[in-house]
């Protein structure tokens, strides 16, 4: 069994008169498990840890191993998961588990076991985000109860509405981050056609995750207008090519992997405004996902916002419409908690 990565915290067993729920938030990189009790305002975190997700055969190894190391007593728990969730079972998109609610509550004896998407998770989490929490890109004033945006891209990507109602927020699950790619300019259609030569249906997630971001590295490179210098090459091969390609384009200011970080952070401005526009999210758009807060000193220049208001003669509406980065990198366990306490 592999051993987990990240902070841990020793449980023991606990008041029963306490409820405790079990929340994660499963992706094709690792699992974030965590329990939680009902705070003032949200759940509070009392263990925690991160586990990688290939290395572990199912969720339910991963459970059995968190349990054993944190002894709460837990009835309920609810999981984000990276891919639909149909009749309470998940076949995740970018690594090959099944999770199935009903087998999961066998196991573990529980009173409720919800999946849901992991962005509906992290959508869930909006509402109770606090300003330490949030990186504000766009100041514009929010319409009240008006209709919330989510895109998050990581190791795929994720797409996610919050809908409100008399009742307040509902999240909305996606899957739009599987919706066509959809160029804007003459690079970006050439792009597309460097993009076919490698998949059948060149999706929004093939260019705005992590594999997005070598792939843009990848074509720029093709173009022949940009050099590759061999120490970088070198690092890439070895290396997480993601993570390599913005260190470089940070540190070394290395021209290649600037305009891959330009290319990849225009897409996202044009997809997180096409999102915007479809739903009308006039309370905001919010970026979540693991990469957008490592590109958070790029995403300051106009690129991205020149693109989210791009749109015609809806670029005054645009710019009313307040855009977010959540720093939070437990939003979306956050998420699934608070869902799993509403019940």
């Amino acid at each position: 069994m592999a051993k987990g990565a990240g902070r841990k915290a020793q449980g023991k067993t606990m008041n029963i008169k306490t409820e405790y729920i079990l929340a994660g938030d499963i992706g094709g990189t690792k699992t974030n498990l965590g329990i939680f009790s009902m705070g003032k305002r949200r759940p509070v975190m009392k263990a925690f840890n991160s586990y990688p997700s290939r290395e572990y055969s199912g969720l339910e190894e991963i459970i059995m191993a968190f349990l054993s190391d944190n002894r709460f007593r837990v009835k309920k728990a609810c999981f984000g998961l990276a891919g639909p969730v149909e009749k309470g079972v998940c076949k995740t998109t970018n690594f090959p588990w099944v999770v199935n609610a009903s087998k999961i509550k066998k196991i573990f004896v529980m009173e409720d076991v919800k999946l849901i998407n992991d962005l509906s998770a992290m959508a869930a989490a909006v509402p109770y985000l606090t300003g330490s929490e949030i990186h504000v890109i766009n100041k514009a004033q929010p319409e009240k109860n008006g209709n919330i945006s989510l895109i998050a891209p990581g190791t795929g990507l994720g797409q996610g509405l919050l809908i409100y109602s008399e009742k307040g927020y509902i999240p909305v699950p996606s899957e739009g981050g599987h919706v066509d790619f959809a160029p804007n300019n003459c690079l970006e259609t050439e792009f597309l056609r460097f993009l076919w030569g490698r998949y059948e249906h060149v999706s929004l997630e093939r260019i705005i995750s992590g594999m997005g971001i070598l792939n843009i590295y990848d074509y720029l490179k093709s173009t022949g207008k940009y050099k590759e210098p061999g120490w970088l090459s070198l690092k890439i091969k070895g290396g997480d090519p993601a993570k390599v390609i913005n260190d470089s384009a940070r540190e070394k200011g290395q021209k290649l992997c600037l305009k891959t970080i330009d290319l990849f952070l225009s897409i996202l401005g044009s997809a997180s405004g096409n999102l915007a526009l479809t739903a009308l999210t006039r309370g905001g758009v919010y970026i979540g996902g693991g990469i957008p807060p490592k590109l958070l000193w790029r995403i300051k220049e106009d690129t991205f916002m020149k693109r989210f208001t791009g749109k015609g003669r809806f670029k005054g509406l645009m710019e009313k419409i307040p855009v977010k980065m959540i720093l939070n990198s437990n939003a979306a366990i956050l998420g699934a908690a608070i869902t799993g306490f509403k019940g």
